[in-house]
């Protein structure tokens, strides 16, 4: 997630929604999603182990976690078309991220380097959905007046 915007007066309802979209919604789901993005590379990368470790973390931590986090983000119905367009930008960007964690448990259950090649490009692609994700909003909030405040 990217912080808290900074109100700024007026009577906007793209700036309005804007706030309460990151200021409301998905702000109290950044703490969630960095749990379980901390669990996966809690096992993988310079932090893997062994295969079984990867593999029940994954299928009893991070993708019923990473699920229930996802089902809320989709719960989030923005007002406006602006809004609600950056918001699909993130929704595709954790539904494929979600792809790739189902590919890696699928990998590691048939021992297929293939798969898990696929999974990274799939992370690869939800990494840059992010960015153009945070880059959106942050077009928008400017576009509108507002401006982030950094927050972790």
């Amino acid at each position: 997630m990217i912080g808290t915007l900074l109100t700024a007066c007026g009577n906007d309802p793209v700036k309005d929604d804007l706030q309460n979209y990151v200021n409301k919604q998905t702000k109290p789901l950044a703490k969630k999603e960095k749990d379980v993005i901390n669990l996966y590379e809690s096992v993988t990368g310079a932090n893997y182990t062994n295969d079984n470790i990867t593999y029940n973390t994954m299928v009893k931590e991070v993708i019923p976690k990473y699920r229930d986090y996802i089902a809320e983000v989709e719960s989030i119905r923005p007002k406006t078309k602006e809004v609600r367009d950056i918001h699909e930008i993130y929704l595709k960007a954790v539904n494929l991220q979600n792809s790739a964690f189902i590919m890696i448990v699928s990998a590691i259950e048939e021992q297929d380097l293939n798969k898990i090649n696929e999974a990274n490009n799939k992370l690869t692609e939800a990494r840059k959905l992010m960015r153009d994700y945070q880059n959106a909003l942050k077009e928008l909030a400017k576009k509108h007046d507002l401006t982030f405040e950094k927050n972790d």
